[in-house]
Formats: structure tokens, C-alpha cells, sequence
């Protein structure tokens, strides 16, 4: 076997391959029994009529074809191994160059590879974690919304008032015309909690079940919705049901709904849960900052296109689940901020880029401090997820797998990578 090698753009290797006539006979004999299999040659059992019989069945260039098929997949593996000294990314796209009676095959690989990535100042950018301090407001804000959760309901025939819950059809028009994706039916609403836009649920104060609203709210000019934003929009609402709502008293009856024993013991539990939050933001704030840091000094080859656009496409799936348990569709996102798919696609790739640079960072401080993860490590991890997913067989399925196994492997090097960036450029 053959092979000149050829350094292309965009951080790819093309591979010119041959193998000689003699090195592609026993592939030509294997790409005829493979062929012979599955064309019926009267006279013979599938898998053993004479090559020139074959031949003259359905031409020479198709077991050639098929030699060179079998051919590629066998030697392609070792002509990378041979010749590819950077780690590849993605499949290798293959194309033959010359196949013909009597003669060598030679193909054509053309591979993305990781780009040469010439780390700066990684153990001294020196930043600093902000404070995590939460107050009594908080945590009683925190309270109100558990209360809210928990509050008893009662229909009613009395005048709608700051706190009730309603139920109504709502009607939304621009100059008469009824606006897309604004006509709700039976909308549930708290009086006093801001309902649509602020302002919408005091123009129903006052109101009893049956009676229609009808008023005019200009939404804010920074509305997510550009269609709205900034525009005079009119409503008309109609009162299906006034219930009245009574929340529950801050208590030892309240306090063990969630199995703990006094009110002081459920607002330590409410303040601890904001701290480790906080401090979770913090960390991950502290940890953006130190990757841009160690960023801004790094030099990166050509990053393949693939690797980018694989990111973008997964950014945007991200986005398009969050915004379906949100109970929306994408496709009205969409129109709501006046882009197609592939206009947010181009929007999404600097951030792509950005990602894309961070994992090979990382992956190359792993490289040059010798941070490695064991096989022990990554069954450690498989048990303890088997365990805590036991009885969902596919998730189990899938936490077995060998894909799963190169996940976990990665994911575990990378938080041993950034606990030590933490560990050298974290001011104390």
C-alpha cells in the first residue's frame, strides 16, 4: 500500500492511497464470493459460481466495485494510523480516483483533524469569586411563592379583588385585527401578579363572572415579541370564573408539608437551598471568567468547519427544547423575533466558535499536565448512575453502553481539568 499525504485547509489531511493490482486480487476474489451470494447463477449454489462466469452475469466493474468497497474498508484504518499524526474528528469522506480491469485502485481520504492549539498563561490569570450572601427577603420571597403554590381555592360571586383567581377568554387586536396567537381560551390569572404585561389584571378588578372587559395597554418597546412591541394593543376579556384565594399560614402545619418540623427549621432549608444555588452561579461565573482569560492568550490552528457546525446545530436544539417546555413552538419563536432557522444558525457560530475553543483548551491543559481518567473511575460513575436510575430500563441501556462510557470519560476529565485551572487562578 501507497500513500502520499497532503495537508489541506481548515485543519484537514488528504490521503492519496493505492494499492497495487496483486494487493487488490484477494479483495476481488472476496468482492466476487460477496456478489455471488446474492446473484442467482443457474447451474450453481449461491457463493460458488466461477469468477468468469460472474463476469459474464453482470460485468467485471461491478465485482470491482465491490473488491474496492471491501478493499477500502479494510486498509483506509491503518492508512490514517499511518500517515495522521493529529487526532481526526468526524468520518472521513472517501472517493475512488481509478478503478479499472487489470490495475491498482487508488483512492482518495480527505479527514478533518484537531487544529495545533499553542496554550499561553493558563496557571496565573488570577481572578476573583463574588460573595454569596442572601437576606431575609429572600428567602421570604421564596415563602409567598410556596404559599401561592399551596393556596385554597373557592369559587365566588363577588366582585373580582387584588388576589383572586380568574378564569376568561382573552381576545388581543391591533387596529381591530385580531392578533396571531393572542386569542386565549379559559386563561388562568392572579389579580395583583401581572397577568400578560403590567397593568392587564387591574383593568379586572371589579368585575363579576360573565361580565366583558374591554381596554387598551401599550406594550414596552423592549417586548420580546416584535410584532408587539411598543404598540397599542386592545383586549377583550371575558370573565368565565372569580374564585377567591386563601393561602396558608406560615406554620408547623406548613413547615410539614415538606417533612420538616417548624417554620425557622423550613426557612434555614429555604436559605441553605439559595446559598448552594448561588454559590453554583458563582462557580460557573468564575469559571466562564477563567476560561476567557486563558482564551484571550491561546493561538488555535484552523478549527474544522464540521466541529463548529456540529455545535451550532446543537445549541440550537438545546434552544428548541427549552422553548417546547415552555409550551411553545419553535416556529412561533421564530416569527415572534422575525428570523428563519438558518438566520439564528449564523447568529448562533461565534458562540460556537467560543465553545469549540474551550473544550480543545481544556483538552489540551489535560494533555500537558498528564490529567487522565482510569477505567475504575468511569465504572465508578456507570454504578452510581445504575443506581440512581434503577428500574428505567432504556436509561440503563444507555448508561451501559460504550458511547456512554467515552461521555463519561470526557465529562469527568473535563471537571478534573477546570478544579485544577480553579485551583491555580482563584485568588483567596
Amino acid at each position: 500500500m501507497n500513500v502520499i499525504k497532503k495537508e489541506l485547509p481548515k485543519s484537514q489531511v488528504e490521503l492519496i492511497v493505492e494499492l497495487s493490482f496483486e494487493e487488490l486480487k484477494p479483495f476481488i476474489e472476496r468482492g466476487a464470493e460477496s456478489i455471488s451470494k446474492e446473484v442467482k447463477i443457474e447451474g450453481f449454489r449461491p457463493g460458488k459460481a466461477p469468477y468468469d462466469v460472474l463476469k459474464r452475469k453482470i460485468g467485471e466493474m461491478s465485482i470491482l466495485e465491490e473488491a474496492a468497497r471491501i478493499a477500502i474498508n479494510k486498509t483506509i484504518d491503518q492508512a490514517i494510523k499511518d500517515n495522521v499524526r493529529s487526532e481526526p474528528v468526524g468520518h472521513p469522506e472517501v472517493n475512488i480516483i481509478k478503478l479499472s480491469p487489470e490495475n491498482p485502485l487508488e483512492y482518495k481520504v480527505v479527514i478533518a483533524v484537531l487544529p495545533k492549539i499553542k496554550l499561553g498563561d493558563y496557571k496565573s490569570v488570577k481572578v476573583k469569586t463574588g460573595t454569596v450572601d442572601i437576606k431575609d427577603e429572600d428567602v421570604e420571597k421564596v415563602i409567598e411563592q410556596l404559599r401561592e403554590a399551596r393556596a385554597q381555592e373557592v369559587i365566588s360571586d363577588k366582585a373580582i379583588q387584588e388576589g383572586d383567581k380568574v378564569t376568561a377568554d382573552i381576545g388581543m387586536f391591533l387596529d381591530n385585527v385580531p392578533v396571531e396567537g393572542g386569542q386565549g381560551k379559559g386563561a388562568a390569572i392572579i389579580i395583583g401578579k401581572n397577568y400578560v404585561i403590567p397593568g392587564f389584571d387591574k383593568h379586572l378588578i371589579g368585575a363579576k363572572k360573565g361580565d366583558v372587559k374591554e381596554f387598551e395597554l401599550k406594550y414596552p418597546e423592549d417586548y420580546h415579541m416584535a410584532n408587539l412591541a411598543g404598540r397599542m394593543v386592545e383586549f377583550r376579556v371575558k370573565i368565565l370564573e372569580v374564585y377567591s384565594r386563601e393561602l396558608p399560614e406560615m406554620n408547623e402545619d406548613f413547615a410539614g408539608a415538606f417533612g420538616l418540623k417548624n417554620a425557622d427549621e423550613l426557612r434555614g432549608n429555604i436559605k441553605k437551598s439559595l446559598e448552594d444555588e448561588s454559590r453554583q452561579k458563582e462557580e460557573q461565573k468564575t469559571e466562564i471568567e477563567i476560561i476567557d482569560k486563558i482564551l484571550a492568550e491561546a493561538k488555535f490552528g484552523d478549527i474544522p468547519e464540521m466541529l463548529i457546525n456540529h455545535e451550532a446545530d446543537a445549541m440550537l436544539h438545546d434552544l428548541e427544547h427549552k422553548i417546547a417546555q415552555q409550551g411553545a413552538k419553535f416556529e412561533d419563536y421564530l416569527q415572534s423575533i422575525k428570523k428563519t432557522r438558518e438566520q439564528l444558525l449564523l447568529e448562533i457560530l461565534p458562540d460556537a466558535v467560543k465553545r469549540v475553543k474551550s473544550a480543545l483548551m481544556i483538552r489540551e491543559v489535560a494533555i500537558e499536565e498528564k490529567i487522565t481518567v482510569n477505567e475504575d473511575e468511569i465504572t465508578a460513575k456507570v454504578e452510581e448512575l445504575l443506581k440512581q436510575y434503577k428500574g428505567y430500563t432504556k436509561v440503563e441501556e444507555r448508561v451501559k453502553g460504550h458511547e456512554y462510557r467515552h461521555y463519561l470519560k470526557n465529562t469527568i476529565a473535563n471537571k478534573k481539568v477546570m478544579d485544577k485551572l480553579k485551583e491555580w487562578n482563584i485568588e483567596k
